[in-house]
């Protein structure tokens, strides 16, 4: 596998929800339903009822309007299309799986909906939802969507329907960019600032929202254009949900400094009148989180603590293992934090309302999650290993049917083999795969062994024809491996793919392999993830994080025997940082400039900035105002040779 490279001087830093960056447009040829995904999707409707009328009536309880058209950026670039789901009505078609169409539907409802007195959320503007309360003088914003513009345009059309009354506070639940990437299109930092508006975050917010892509960046937002099918077409035969909601906004992410930090549970804060009590989940599903009690207003948030799917225990973007014990007891203390209230909402889906109702969403969670854990721990000490756990695992019928806990975005076989990672690693205790051969090679013998790619691939089209979609991708998994150029292969396996996920009731599953069968047609992307759009978060990451990074991005191979040591200083910040480079490992020390240095290089953090985002080049490092460079600009050259600059269009489903 060759190693792509961008022309930044610096690694490519991408954040997860930029991945994708806009969609593009599928020009391949889609495969109809085969027989066995119209008879499996079959056996799907029977087995539960799908109309569910209680969860419908949730999703469109409290209407109040709905948006139309679409969410331009300042260049004209469309950000948000109100009408791009418009398909998704009426029955399950062939191709979709008729439970992940049940999902879809519900998570189309877009517009404004009034949660209780004083509650209100904005869905269908971006993956999450904008939740706003209303305090004494204004609104209080629980969550701001991911990017700048569909944040600003859901603040916009609430105002049009409640009133223009300013942000009088601003709540980020947890660190994922989708609740808070959007914060500049809600309030300007300068006012904030100056009318002291409290902007309320866990403790660790700013460490975990700044630094969880980073290092990881560009592999994982690479991976998550599969898990949230952003390249694929919005139609039937595409993207029709993600499973949190219907699909990432894409645009400027940016972020606000909170200016207070919640550091134990149970703490209360009163923004603009509203009585908060804040309760501490950080490790579930973010390192940093919290939910909260409104005891007056008798409603509890949830944040994603609490989702109306089975969340992700390892997000298939990549990403640390989540602890399922964990998750699990904070779900169980939930049961005494919601008190009395009468409302669960949170923020992505549709709320709940009735105590027995909230507490009934509750046990059934927690309940799922302690069942995944236990009953893969039980297997792994039975000799089973992650594939035979996730084959062999299966929910009980008074779990499986409660459709708040269905594998939308996670699933119950990709959790299980989660916890068995969290306690076992990689390593599964058989000889043969301690070192076993890399794919290629593994590749071309194992086709070499069959009598040849034609003979692989007739024994995978009569699997094709026989159903046995996941044999069929097994065996062109190898003969894709050995050759990339073998079309007919490649076709043959993007058909697989595409039968596979006509079936999958995870929308995640279903974007993984519609995607896969996409780039098995066109290849990889022409070009990665733009980082320009970063640089309102960017501004706040502190440099330590960037130069980690840089650590991580030597080429060994080429730093082999080289010596070098950089000064690195920040006129504007009063920082300087020492780079060692010696024996193929870079070390970033924070102090003065040593004497001696090979080079010293002056610069502000708005250059440094734009030579992350690959608006500035090596031409304006060396002609720039606002850089200076003292000592040898040769040896400065050489250094930045050996950062890999990894452009985030490396191939997936071909190894070529």
């Amino acid at each position: 596998m060759k190693i792509t490279t961008s022309r930044s001087c610096l690694p490519a830093l991408a954040a997860l929800l930029l991945a994708g960056c806009s969609p593009a447009p599928d020009t391949t040829q889609s495969s109809a339903a085969s027989a066995t995904v119209l008879q499996s999707n079959a056996a799907v409707a029977r087995a539960a009822d799908l109309s569910d009328p209680a969860s419908f009536a949730d999703a469109r309880r409290g209407f109040v309007a709905a948006p139309t058209g679409q969410v331009k950026d300042a260049a004209g670039n469309v950000i948000w299309d109100y009408g791009a789901f418009a398909f998704v009505k009426g029955e399950a078609p062939a191709t979709v799986n008729p439970s992940l169409w049940r999902q879809a539907l519900l998570n189309n409802q877009v517009g404004l909906f009034k949660v209780a007195d004083r509650i209100w959320q904005l869905r269908g503007f971006d993956i999450a939802n904008l939740t706003l309360i209303e305090g004494d003088t204004g609104w209080i914003v629980v969550d701001t969507l991911t990017v700048r513009e569909t944040a600003a345009a859901a603040m916009a059309f609430a105002r049009k329907q409640l009133g223009d009354k300013p942000v009088t506070g601003v709540v980020f639940t947890h660190s994922h960019a989708d609740h808070f990437g959007g914060a500049l299109g809600v309030i300007a930092p300068e006012d904030a600032k100056a009318r002291k508006v409290p902007i309320v975050a866990p403790a660790g917010f700013m460490e975990e929202a700044t630094s969880e892509n980073i290092l990881l960046g560009t592999a994982m937002a690479r991976r998550a254009g599969y898990m949230y099918g952003s390249p694929l077409p919005r139609d039937a035969t595409g993207l029709v949900d993600t499973g949190l909601g219907k699909a990432l906004a894409w645009g400027r992410i940016g972020l606000l400094e909170p200016s207070l930090l919640v550091d134990r549970t149970g703490q209360e804060v009163v923004i603009d009148g509203v009585r908060f009590v804040f309760y501490l989940v950080p490790g579930s599903e973010a390192p940093s989180e919290f939910v909260f009690a409104l005891p007056e207003l008798k409603a509890f948030n949830g944040a994603e603590l609490m989702s109306q799917t089975l969340h992700n225990l390892y997000t298939l973007r990549g990403a640390k293992v989540r602890d399922a014990m964990k998750w699990a007891s904070y779900l169980d203390a939930s049961l005494a934090w919601v008190g009395d209230a009468e409302v669960v909402f949170n923020q992505h889906h549709w709320p709940v309302w009735g105590r027995e109702r909230i507490r009934n969403f509750i046990v059934m969670q927690r309940d799922t999650y302690q069942f995944i854990h236990d009953q893969t721990v039980r297997m792994i000490n039975a000799g089973l290993t992650g594939p035979e756990v996730a084959e062999a695992i299966k929910l009980p019928s008074v779990l499986q049917d409660h459709l708040n806990v269905r594998g939308y975005y996670g699933t119950v076989r990709h959790n299980a083999k989660a916890v068995y990672q969290f306690y076992m690693g990689w390593y599964d205790a058989n000889p043969a795969n301690l070192d076993a051969l890399p794919p290629v090679e593994a590749g071309k013998r194992y086709i070499q062994l069959a009598g040849g790619a034609d003979k692989v691939l007739a024994a995978a089209q009569r699997a094709y024809d026989a159903g046995d979609f996941r044999w069929a991708a097994e065996l062109l998994k190898h003969a894709v491996y050995a050759d990339a150029g073998n079309r007919p292969a490649r076709e043959l396996m993007a058909k697989c793919f595409e039968q596979m996920g006509y079936m999958a009731e995870a929308a995640t599953w279903r974007n993984v392999y519609l995607v896969g069968a996409m780039e098995l047609r066109q290849g990889p992307p022409a070009k990665g993830v733009t980082r320009a759009a970063m640089v309102d978060m960017l501004q706040h990451t502190p440099i330590e994080r960037f130069l980690e990074a840089m650590a991580a991005s030597v080429d060994g191979e080429k730093a082999d025997g080289v010596r070098l040591t950089i000064n690195l200083v920040f006129s504007d910040l009063g920082e300087t940082y020492v780079l060692d480079l010696e024996n193929a490992v870079l070390h970033v020390r924070r102090g003065p400039p040593v004497a001696g240095a090979n080079a010293t290089l002056t610069l502000t953090k708005p250059f440094f900035l734009q030579m992350l985002t690959g608006s500035a080049g090596a031409k304006d490092l060396l002609l720039s105002d606002e850089v200076r460079i003292d000592g040898s600009t040769i040896d400065l050259g050489r250094f930045f040779s050996l950062i890999d600059k990894a452009d985030g269009t490396f191939p997936i489903v071909t190894r070529d």
